[in-house]
């Protein structure tokens, strides 16, 4: 019976952690960048994008389409880095806990 005591303060401990790492990640910012740094987004983990830059040398009507794509390229840039940035702090996170990093099935088992 305390076996199973311990697996279950174990298990709350884990759940605790992980809704701590969810509230940090949320507020961890990423830069993703396209047309080499001519646009930059900048983003939560949580992809809640904060801020784009676009270089005033790209603000012509001719190059509407050329700006959609290079914007495009950068959310979708900062969205890989944001993932990228949760899977390292997730495997970590697993880590600390004496966890395999695959505890959860990759980050498909994490609520974000």
């Amino acid at each position: 019976m305390m076996n199973m005591a311990k697996m279950m303060k174990k298990a709350k401990d884990m759940q605790e952690k992980m809704e701590s790492l969810q509230e940090e990640l949320g507020n961890q910012v990423v830069e993703g960048s396209s047309g080499a740094g001519l646009i930059r987004v900048t983003m939560t983990c949580k992809g809640q994008v904060k801020s784009l830059n676009i270089e005033s040398s790209m603000v012509t009507p001719d190059d509407k389409e050329v700006m959609e794509d290079l914007i495009v390229a950068a959310v979708n840039d900062a969205r890989q880095k944001a993932d990228a940035k949760m899977a390292e702090e997730t495997q970590k996170a697993m880590g600390d806990m004496g966890l395999p990093a695959d505890a959860l099935g990759g980050l498909g088992g994490l609520p974000f």
